[in-house]
């Protein structure tokens, strides 16, 4: 096939380097994006006087037409084209002939794959959102309904203080925010249109880079032509801000699969997102969400690949920089796979709370609650801590509960302790008296609950 480029050379080259140098099996995925910028510049071209309003109106209705046939599949890509950007101009150009070849005035590859990548980026950015927007809505409502469940919160895998399942999901439901005002700021900084900027140094022709950028809905224009063919930091954010959602994710599946584990039994998922065994017939492996950790080292390798592609690069254009697209195209497909089997997996999850409240009422996770009850009655924290400390050891000696241990035997490390210390140590009262901001008491959880769901602009 005869080279867009031929001139400086005959256009010719081997049959492996055009394989080894083409993208259009991977950048095909940009083709509306492709032909929208293409269209807005051909605007822009006629709007200047570059080209004539006749022919800019040719161009755009020809390149519609292109649009509208590989849609509809009556327009199959041509997998020897070098990439999506020349496969279109030549498909345009055999329907249209001379008036086809006027559309690439005033710009380059460079700055049009920039333009392109930019924009398909942006699309999907909202796509992700909206999967996060679900995901977030799914564990705030499970958050809602177990809201008064009693579990045990850990530190270092060890029972620490009595919570509520509710309080648990909510951190998730926060983490989860943050990664939708990441993606906001990774599109916002992204949403800048390099188109203009040429090969590296802009061009001749008296063109209007703004007006093409507002026709894209782009914020404004990249001020320096150089760096507008030859960023990729928006890519770079895009698959950092995907990565730490990937971790997100990871770290929640790893916590869903210890809960579902009979060692815990704290949760059961449903029969939908879980396998089974090809030898045991009692398993039910919770198969989603160990993929889910798992491909979080997957996003994390495309992350890495892009950051050492990017790390040595001249300026302005290098062939390098064709890596940038499977990479963040691997991550988003990747992340919005994981986000859609995640709303399903938490909608349908269900609590065993008798299970979470037998396994709180062991490992003595209201002992800090007994040593702030010696406080309130005058006593030094470091010294009720060392009290506390003292009847948990006793405790663990005669097979005791700090909730059954006899009062009689309290008094004998404090007399101030008292029949109320009983009430004051409950489970229960443990959680509901945490009444600081961001705590575990029911009331925090439902305040938690309606500052993220108007977050979210949800009822």
């Amino acid at each position: 096939m005869a080279k867009m480029w031929a001139g400086r050379t005959d256009g010719s080259t081997n049959k492996q380097a055009d394989d080894f140098n083409s993208s259009i099996s991977f950048d095909k995925r940009m083709y509306k994006e492709d032909i929208t910028g293409s269209i807005a510049h051909a605007a822009m071209l006629g709007k200047q006087g570059i080209i004539t309003p006749a022919e800019a109106e040719e161009i755009i209705g020809g390149l519609g037409g292109i649009l509208d046939d590989l849609d509809s599949g009556a327009l199959e890509f041509n997998m020897e084209a070098e990439d999506v950007h020349m496969f279109v101009e030549e498909v345009l150009t055999e329907r249209l002939g001379d008036v086809g070849k006027k559309l690439h005035t005033a710009r380059s590859r460079n700055d049009q794959v920039a333009l392109d990548f930019r924009m398909h980026l942006r699309g999907e950015i909202d796509a992700i959102s909206e999967l996060l927007r679900s995901l977030i809505a799914a564990v705030v409502d499970k958050a809602e309904e177990y809201k008064a469940s009693i579990m045990p919160g850990y530190t270092h895998l060890q029972r620490a203080q009595p919570i509520t399942l509710g309080h648990h999901l909510m951190a998730y439901a926060m983490m989860l925010t943050r990664d939708l005002g990441r993606l906001s700021d990774c599109r916002a900084r992204m949403n800048y249109s390099p188109i203009g900027c040429c090969a590296l140094a802009g061009t001749t022709y008296d063109t209007d880079r703004y007006f093409e950028a507002s026709e894209l809905g782009f914020d404004g224009i990249c001020q320096n032509s150089l760096d507008g063919v030859s960023d990729r930091d928006f890519a770079l954010e895009l698959l950092s801000s995907i990565s730490v959602a990937m971790m997100h994710l990871s770290r929640f599946s790893e916590e869903i699969i210890l809960w579902s584990s009979w060692e815990f039994k704290f949760i059961e998922l449903s029969d939908d997102f879980t396998t089974g065994s090809s030898i045991m017939p009692q398993k039910k492996n919770p198969d989603m969400a160990e993929l889910v950790r798992g491909k979080c080292g997957r996003v994390y390798g495309d992350m890495m690949a892009l950051f050492t592609t990017l790390k040595a690069l001249p300026l302005a254009y290098n062939k390098d920089m064709q890596e940038d697209k499977e990479s963040v195209f691997d991550a988003i497909d990747t992340l919005k796979s994981c986000l859609e089997i995640y709303v399903g997996m938490i909608s349908s999850m269900k609590a065993n709370e008798a299970n979470m409240l037998a396994a709180a009422r062991g490992g003595f996770i209201n002992a800090t609650d007994l040593a702030d009850y010696l406080v309130k009655r005058g006593l030094p924290f470091r010294s009720a801590y060392k009290i506390s400390g003292g009847i948990v050891a006793d405790c663990i000696r005669s097979g005791y509960a700090l909730d059954d241990y006899p009062l009689s035997k309290y008094k004998e490390f404090s007399e101030l302790i008292e029949e109320d210390v009983y009430g004051e140590i409950s489970l229960e009262t443990c959680v509901n008296k945490r009444i600081s901001e961001g705590g575990t008491s029911v009331a925090s959880v439902e305040k938690q609950i309606k500052l993220v769901r108007n977050q979210l602009n949800c009822k």
